[in-house]
């Protein structure tokens, strides 16, 4: 019998996915190993592989197929010897039988012939449930659609967002939708996935986190100097980055400091034994978190290794679940677009968020004299319910003390 290729969920959270390509076409030889389709997740693309052996005969889902549920059947591999009556089969175990309706007794006759089966209908009934994506019932609703009346061309006869356009209304159009229709000379530009979980994440947490945030300066010349000699002596082996230093510094006081390597939940804090840093990474239509993994265990050479591979993969929508998910504490570096200081919002179930601006050349009092140094701005949002002000500014003095005098770091 034909094997059949679903839809994999490739996280605890995933609900439904996007095929993005197909790497094999009907009819091509298939190995196990082999890449068959690349799939497009809310943060990543990924790439699906065969595990057994034979030849594609059918692609059920098509390229740029979005909405695609978990678990759905999207192409049938079939197996040495196996035609095209091993597809009809499969396809008749994997659907159910149209119901049969039963005869009403005729007091005229003896006996009622059987009736034939009724021919699966083309819309759900007005009283059963439709299988329908969120976003099609939302279009439906704003457009005043009876999504009883359409017939779904997703996985399973699921109702989807191309089945609702264009389709008349049967109610004049909500404030809602009126609003969603681009004006005259406005380009339309469909949400990526990315950029859809980011939005629900952030507005939930704006909503629900009481945040509080703490500013701090660091003078980074110390740090400037130790850097300039590290990679002197790297011979290019590695080239060490202040962000570098800055996830080395922060793992460094989040050790000193515990109770912010914890997780919120509604009925306790988690507290955490490994200290895993997340680094936001800007990417096309969105951002992601890659995460050095036990980031206090590891030198400045290692980190800076597994920071350029992370937010490289990243960019490029190839990081694995495992790479992006978790984490005990995430920092956001924008020094490098000139952006001075700025606010972050917490990415629960994280307690905090540091937000890092750039190095600027300004004036300090020391010792009573003025003088120049470079001072970046570090402003540490946190979630009020599990980390209070002076907690939250015990680990910025940490935090500040490694960054002004980088060689306690090397110890």
């Amino acid at each position: 019998m034909a094997i059949s290729v679903t839809m994999p969920a490739l996280s605890p959270t995933m609900t439904e996915g996007k095929v993005a390509a197909w790497h094999k076409a009907v009819g091509d030889a298939v190995a196990p190993g082999d890449v068959l389709a690349e799939i497009e997740t809310d943060k990543a693309i990924m790439e699906i592989e065969a595990v057994d052996e034979g030849t594609l005969g059918k692609i059920l889902v098509a390229e740029g197929t979005e909405e695609v549920a978990v678990n759905s059947v999207i192409a049938m591999i079939l197996e040495e010897g196996e035609g095209q009556e091993a597809l009809d089969l499969s396809a008749q175990e994997q659907v159910p039988p149209p119901p049969t309706l039963e005869p009403t007794p005729d007091p005229t006759h003896t006996h009622t012939p059987a009736l034939a089966p009724a021919p699966v209908p083309v819309a759900a009934p007005s009283g059963g449930r439709v299988l329908a994506s969120p976003l099609a019932r939302r279009m439906a609703k704003d457009a005043g659609i009876d999504l009883s009346t359409i017939q779904g061309s997703g996985p399973g006869g699921r109702i989807i967002k191309r089945d609702v356009e264009g389709r008349p209304t049967s109610a004049p159009a909500s404030a809602a939708a009126i609003a969603q229709l681009p004006e005259q000379g406005v380009v339309e530009i469909p949400h990526s996935g990315v950029r859809k979980i980011v939005a629900k994440r952030l507005t939930e947490s704006w909503q629900t986190i009481p945040h509080i945030f703490l500013n701090i300066e660091c003078e980074l010349d110390a740090l400037l100097e130790t850097r300039s000699r590290l990679n002197e002596r790297a011979d290019g082996a590695y080239k060490i980055s202040v962000n570098d230093f800055i996830i080395r510094a922060a793992a460094f006081a989040l050790a000193k400091v515990p109770a912010l390597n914890v997780r919120w939940t509604d009925t306790s804090m988690h507290q955490l034994s490994s200290i895993d840093i997340a680094v936001a990474v800007a990417m096309e239509g969105g951002l992601i978190t890659p995460i050095i993994r036990e980031a206090d265990q590891k030198g400045l050479a290692e980190i800076s290794v597994e920071m350029k591979d992370l937010a490289t993969r990243g960019r490029e929508g190839k990081l694995m679940p495992e790479e992006y998910q978790g984490g005990s504490f995430t920092i956001s570096n924008l020094g490098m677009f000139g952006i001075k200081d700025f606010g972050a919002i917490i990415n629960p179930p994280q307690v905090a968020i540091m937000a890092v601006g750039a190095g600027q050349k300004q004036a300090v009092v020391r010792d009573g004299a003025v003088a120049i140094a470079t001072v970046m701005a570090c402003t540490l949002s946190c979630d009020h319910r599990a980390v209070d002000g002076a907690m939250g500014a015990t680990f910025l003095k940490a935090f500040k003390g490694f960054i002004e005098e980088p060689l306690t770091m090397m110890l």
